[in-house]
């Protein structure tokens, strides 16, 4: 037994079931581990599974498949040394600050004493002295998450999970509270032995992990694991924060082979590219007025874009044809040009031309519309053909942007009423 191995996950894989009694794979055989002194960051797109295998870690869901173990012992149910803090601080409005952070001890069968001692200390420490009596109501939204790590803390967990809980804070607030949760960490001014960050955010992945783990997505696979030997505290002008910065952006857009030189898994991929075409026009623009060259993190940086927003963008680019990316930057293809120096209908015809080229799915769509004697085929018919493959949720979100590519580039329509899509047919 390795006495400062904390929690330990084998071959786990998470499902949830479907209304066509079938099951979504969320996250697939992933082998994970945590030691004592460890700050690690899960670090992946929207829909990788990442806050589904952290609840699993956590023992609030169960594995579908596989086992997690706390201290060489299989998990049952809900970790009691284990806090969590969620993107929303969840906080009991009736309550006061002192009362939601006394919570967990409560339910800790602390003596009320005691209770009492160790919130005040807590609220003390994260910065909330003298908010004792305020409720919830009363405070922003930054001192509202305060609350949330104090009453995390206050039960001094063994390990502190973090459900993205930055991610709904203004810039500076984000800012202020994770270098006052890592002064904490660093200074050693709190019992918490290991803590596990879920995070979309590369930025944030780096300043505060010593570990990054990326998830790829559909299903939550881990792509690749990075030591981060960075000294803190971390300065994000640093030449080596930049140079990690551009190879996580590489390893998320796509790349196929790890830096061990091993071939990643392949994720599953949509049929067409989820992103508005207005968007992708605006962004293609952005890189080539950069010229030859463009990093990723500063691309990010400078259209205040964290990795879900920026990620489909570049997806789609690369998909169609308009961009490539090497080594953490971007460029604009011969055809990107092209694009980017169009007018407007030049480029429809640009992007119109590079979708039937590049996206077979709406080729084939075109041809089953085409089949059918009235030109029409039914959005459920469509719907049932992608349940099969995809979520309901992923399925529409992949129909509602074959309906924004038909109509901007006028291969086909949709006729909302009737829930079809059509070609246009001439007048006899």
């Amino acid at each position: 037994m390795n006495k400062n191995l904390l929690l330990e996950a084998k071959q786990v894989s998470i499902s949830f079931p479907m209304p066509n009694h079938g099951a979504i794979l969320v996250v697939d055989e992933i082998n994970f581990s945590l030691h004592e002194g460890e700050f690690v960051a899960i670090l992946g797109s929207s829909g990788s599974g990442k806050s589904s295998f952290l609840r699993c870690l956590s023992g609030l869901i169960p594995p579908s498949k596989g086992t997690v173990q706390y201290r060489d012992k299989p998990m049952q149910g809900a970790n009691p040394n284990v806090s969590m803090v969620f993107q929303s601080a969840a906080l009991f409005p009736w309550l006061n600050v002192l009362d939601n952070v006394s919570v967990g001890l409560k339910a800790k069968g602390v003596p009320p004493d005691e209770i009492e001692k160790r919130a005040l200390s807590g609220i003390d420490m994260i910065g909330l002295d003298g908010f004792e009596t305020a409720y919830p109501k009363e405070l922003s939204g930054g001192m509202r998450q305060r609350v949330g790590f104090a009453r995390a803390l206050v039960v001094e967990p063994e390990i502190l999970f973090l459900d993205e809980p930055f991610s709904g804070l203004d810039i500076l607030t984000a800012e202020n509270l994770r270098t006052d949760l890592l002064d904490l960490w660093i200074e050693k001014k709190i019992p918490t032995k290991a803590m596990v960050l879920v995070t979309h955010s590369i930025e944030e992945a780096i300043l505060l992990a010593d570990r990054i783990i990326i998830f790829s997505k559909n299903p939550g696979r881990i792509k690749e694991e990075i030591v981060n030997t960075i000294p803190h505290y971390r300065d994000r002008e640093d030449p080596e924060f930049l140079k990690l910065s551009d190879y996580i952006y590489s390893v998320m857009m796509g790349k196929k082979v790890s830096k061990t030189g091993k071939p990643a898994k392949v994720e599953q991929k949509m049929l067409v590219p989820i992103v508005g075409e207005e968007s992708l026009s605006g962004f293609i623009e952005h890189i080539y007025e950069m010229e030859e060259r463009a990093d990723i993190y500063k691309v990010a940086q400078d259209l205040q874009m964290d990795v879900d927003r920026i990620q489909p963008l570049i997806e789609a680019g690369e998909w169609i044809g308009l961009l490539e990316t090497k080594e953490g930057d971007l460029f604009t293809t011969q055809n990107g040009k092209l694009f980017a120096e169009a007018d407007v209908l030049e480029k429809k015809e640009i992007y119109r031309k590079l979708i039937l080229e590049k996206v077979p799915f709406i080729l084939k769509l075109i041809n089953m519309i085409n089949e059918q004697p009235s030109k029409r085929i039914d959005y459920n018919e469509l719907m049932d053909l992608l349940v099969g493959q995809f979520s309901e949720e992923r399925a529409e979100e992949q129909l509602d942007a074959v309906i924004d590519i038909g109509r901007y580039s006028e291969l086909f329509g949709y006729d909302e009423n009737k829930k079809e899509f059509f070609i246009e047919q001439p007048e006899k």
